[in-house]
């Protein structure tokens, strides 16, 4: 691939020793300039893949911002910001999230004192930012949308148009997405020119080395016994129970509370600042159930936390519960 020495130490540093299968067939397209499509399923290392191809792009000596990633969700691009200035470190590349929930003033101070190389966003920040012309479109080179399906299923179509519109005519256009339904087909005839298009199979899912099992479930009302049992049976230091609404986070929460469970819980209804001390507090070990929605599904640090945490005959082990 011929990428930078000061890349390869970051690269190598964060541990990556081969590259994954999105990783071998996106990230030379991504460096040619041309326009990517890649739909992948979550653990495929499509995070690495772009930031990568952002970092390679990279004029280090040029103080202005290069590139833009929109996420769906603030903990998705604090992730991202954190895995390119990991990357990036050797190089000396800026990062910085600009997501709801933080104070509006700080942000624009930050950003009006000296320009990232790189923005990592919600589109709604973004967006102000962009607005407030806090944020120059001026330098940005390079356009990744990740989790494209999911943003666009949140409502925030609209908002994509809008910064698309801010930005260069000729903007190199990355879209990630684990589907491709209508709406999402629709952003790639509009943003893009003839896109390379890249399809990760489940089958090449990044998980060597992991156990999957699942437990047929046949009622609604058994799941929460047959979640205890597991805790019963298994040497568990600690775990994330993802659930599909917040509400039923908050039901979980109390049942698990009432027999009695330390666990922890975090959805989006949740304000910035107590989102962030449960994630702090669960990376720390401090606590060790976490009760969440699909706002963390694609979290590759708490991925990392989960597969190390569950331990069967000394493999690692991911355990569902599906109701048939």
């Amino acid at each position: 691939m011929n990428l930078k020495e000061t890349l390869l130490r970051g690269i190598y540093a964060y541990g990556f020793e081969k590259p994954s299968a999105i990783q071998q067939r996106a990230i030379i397209p991504c460096i040619k300039g041309y326009d990517v499509i890649a739909q992948a399923q979550s653990g495929t290392g499509k995070t690495a893949t772009f930031a990568i191809s952002i970092l390679q792009q990279l004029e280090i000596e040029q103080k202005e911002t290069q590139a833009l990633v929109l996420a769906p969700t603030r903990e998705l691009a604090q992730q991202i910001q954190k895995v390119i200035l990991a990357l990036g470190d050797y190089m000396g590349a800026s990062c910085h999230a600009c997501i709801g929930g933080t104070n509006v003033r700080n942000e624009m101070q930050k950003l009006q004192a000296e320009a990232p190389h790189i923005v990592v966003g919600t589109p709604g920040r973004v967006f102000d930012m962009l607005n407030r012309r806090y944020l120059s479109p001026k330098w940005i080179k390079m356009f990744v949308l990740d989790e494209a399906d999911e943003m666009l299923s949140r409502g925030f179509k609209d908002q994509i148009y809008e910064i698309f519109q801010k930005l260069s005519t000729n903007i190199q256009v990355v879209l990630l997405s684990a589907t491709m339904p209508a709406d999402v087909l629709e952003v790639t005839t509009k943003f893009m020119r003839e896109p390379v298009r890249i399809l990760v199979k489940k089958e090449e899912l990044t998980l060597e080395g992991i156990k999957q099992f699942y437990i047929n479930v046949e009622r609604e009302e058994w799941k929460l016994d047959t979640l205890c049992d597991l805790y019963e049976t298994l040497t568990i230091t600690q775990a994330v129970i993802f659930l599909n609404t917040r509400r039923k986070v908050d039901w979980l929460t109390e049942k698990m509370h009432a027999r009695d469970f330390t666990v922890s819980a975090l959805h989006g209804d949740m304000d910035q600042k107590e989102r962030d001390i449960i994630m702090r507090e669960f990376r720390s070990g401090s606590s060790r159930v976490l009760i969440t929605t699909d706002l963390l599904v694609s979290r590759a640090s708490i991925f990392r936390i989960f597969c190390k945490s569950i331990g069967i005959n000394g493999h690692k082990t991911k355990i569902y519960t599906k109701v048939i």
